[in-house]
């Protein structure tokens, strides 16, 4: 899919309150009426409120930041996040897919000079059931990845947080014989999370994440030729599948060839988070 959210998705843009410091962050709720508003929480700098409390955020510049959403009650168990880094005029950052996934995030940033741009979950799954999209899930991974997803619906594991690809899991070996047949010396565990031998090689260990370690390097930034066939990292494929304009935060060096969810710019007026079920 990778279809972009309409403006009316993002609310009335035109009421978000100027900001006195970097930026406005304002906070919506989409989960499809399955949480009122006073049961959307948002935490930022040890400040946690209810959308209904207070849905903006006067944002200053931060470095490492992260904001964290929770549906039912400021701890609930269905929660997820997205980072950032803010300069004096400028924001950076991203939804992100590396751990796991716990909400559907989609993130709108507006700039003074007209820049607009839209990362995270697509429109079509926003759209959707939670059911529904953790059934997608399954319908499309194949029998290795069968386990990510938890049984009460809660979240899906990034693979390099479960213990199946970790040493001595089901699936320690999964990328074994392909990244030693393209000359990576790396275990599985390594692969799906970038460390250890590949903790400094951001393009082989995205080769070998996208199945692409074994064509030219030239290939490595071609997205056209990803994830034509196993092993591969197929939690990161869903994730790009299903992301806006099929940019996704599936692995730690996912972001090589821009195949992210990161959004930067200067002068920055305001971000709209789409927090879905």
């Amino acid at each position: 899919m990778g279809d972009t959210p309409p403006d009316e998705f993002w609310g009335d843009t035109g009421s978000i309150p100027p900001a006195e410091n970097v930026l406005t962050v304002k906070v919506l709720n989409r989960t499809n009426d399955k949480y009122p508003d006073d049961q959307v929480f948002w935490t930022f700098n040890d400040e946690t409120h209810s959308i209904a409390e207070k849905d903006t955020v006067d944002m200053a510049a931060n470095s490492a930041g992260r904001m964290t959403f929770h549906l039912g009650s400021p701890d609930g168990k269905l929660t997820d996040f997205i980072e950032f880094t803010v300069g004096d005029d400028v924001f950076n950052g991203n939804t992100t897919r590396v751990d796991g996934f716990g909400l559907k995030l989609a993130m709108r940033l507006k700039s003074h000079d007209g820049n607009d741009v839209q990362v995270g979950e697509d429109y079509s799954t926003f759209q959707q059931s939670r059911e529904e999209t953790i059934a997608q899930f399954k319908d499309e991974m194949p029998d290795e990845f069968d386990g990510l997803a938890a049984e009460d619906g809660s979240n899906i594991l990034a693979p390099r947080s479960s213990p199946d690809f970790q040493d001595g899991g089901a699936h320690a070996d999964y990328f074994k014989s392909y990244a030693e047949s393209s000359g990576i010396n790396a275990s599985t565990a390594e692969i799906m999370g970038c460390s250890g031998a590949l903790a400094e090689e951001a393009g082989k260990c995205s080769a070998v994440n996208r199945h692409v370690a074994h064509l030219s390097e030239g290939d490595w930034s071609d997205p056209a030729k990803y994830y034509q066939e196993g092993p591969a990292n197929y939690y990161a494929k869903f994730w790009h599948d299903h992301g806006i304009n099929n940019l996704a935060y599936g692995f730690p060096y996912d972001d090589f060839a821009g195949q992210s969810s990161f959004v930067s710019h200067n002068d920055p007026q305001w971000l709209a988070v789409a927090v879905g079920y």
